[in-house]
């Protein structure tokens, strides 16, 4: 087990690793697991970007499409899952490659989890409630009053994990930072190869993210998110209705405001979520960066690939 490795292709959204995982599957001996908090739904296509029926007939995906919008899902169960896929296809003879980019999925995969408190709906219920009436920015202030390391790295626009935040200090009595500290950091039984898509210019990265949330406009993500709102049991409080891209189309729907209003929101989120993948990406140990908005981007992925991994044959 120790010999078999495992392959991160890491990158913010946008940046192309559907496109080249698929090709390194089918050049090498590669299964493709999924690392992403929104491609675990099913009816929930358009808006995460799930690769189509023709490509992952090429390149099965392995964590994708199981789980009912209304069922949460975390990083802890990540891990579990994640290494009982990365457990059988090793078994097969093969090579994992972990693709996506929630980057908290992969911190609980290659370095552990802290000791959080579980989550208290009570708790939550009451912050909701107060952020509705003061709004999140308020509720971040108070972050920054009863644990600042955190309310630094979180952005105050960030309403899940200000909400998690303030939610772990209630409950424990604990900022979360310092719960975080006590992480117990494993080694993961495999040796690992972590390769990020980064771009050097983020002004290319943004206008792909534009182009991409427009096109998801056209192809008919008003619709999709219409199907989920109209169910009657989801509510924009869930992890899948918070997706960037949902909520803000939960909203037009909700009246908030008007498409062109919500596709720019949209827009301007998904851009705030790409910051935060980058930075959590910096801090990564031993991740070889790869400039995406480069030529000849999966050429350098297989060269790097085949001198790691000579038996990959690539």
């Amino acid at each position: 087990m120790a010999e078999q490795p495992v392959v991160c292709l890491m990158g913010p959204t946008a940046s192309g690793k559907t496109d080249i995982a698929v090709r390194l599957v089918e050049e090498g001996p590669f299964d493709i697991i999924s690392v992403d908090s929104a491609l675990v739904y099913r009816g929930m296509d358009i808006g995460t970007a799930k690769p189509d029926a023709a490509t992952l007939a090429r390149a099965p995906h392995r964590l994708i499409d199981f789980l009912d919008p209304a069922e949460p899902y975390s990083a802890a169960r990540f891990r579990g899952d994640a290494r009982d896929e990365i457990k059988a296809i090793h078994a097969a003879g093969r090579i994992p490659l972990l693709v996506g980019g929630t980057m908290l999925y992969y911190r609980a995969l290659l370095q552990g989890l802290s000791e959080l408190p579980d989550a208290d709906p009570s708790v939550r219920e009451r912050l909701e409630a107060e952020a509705r009436e003061q709004g999140w920015e308020a509720l971040h202030e108070r972050l920054a009053g009863v644990d600042p390391a955190a309310a630094r790295r979180i952005h105050p626009n960030d309403p899940q994990r200000i909400q998690r935040a303030l939610e772990v200090w209630e409950i424990s009595g604990r900022p979360l930072s310092e719960l975080q500290k006590r992480a117990t950091v494993s080694q993961p039984p495999w040796p690992v190869v972590r390769i990020g898509l980064m771009p050097d210019d983020r002004a290319w990265l943004h206008e792909r993210i534009a182009r991409r949330f427009q096109l998801m406009i056209r192809q008919g993500l008003l619709d999709e998110v219409r199907a989920l709102h109209e169910r009657g049991d989801l509510s924009p409080d869930l992890p899948s209705i918070r997706a960037v891209g949902y909520r803000q189309i939960w909203a037009c729907l909700d009246g908030e405001c008007d498409l062109e209003e919500a596709t720019r929101r949209g827009i301007v989120a998904t851009r705030q979520l790409a910051k935060r993948q980058m930075t959590w990406m910096r801090s990564e140990p031993v991740l070889w960066r790869v400039a995406c908005d480069q030529a000849g981007v999966f050429k350098r992925v297989r060269e790097r690939l085949a001198g790691e991994l000579p038996m990959c044959g690539l």
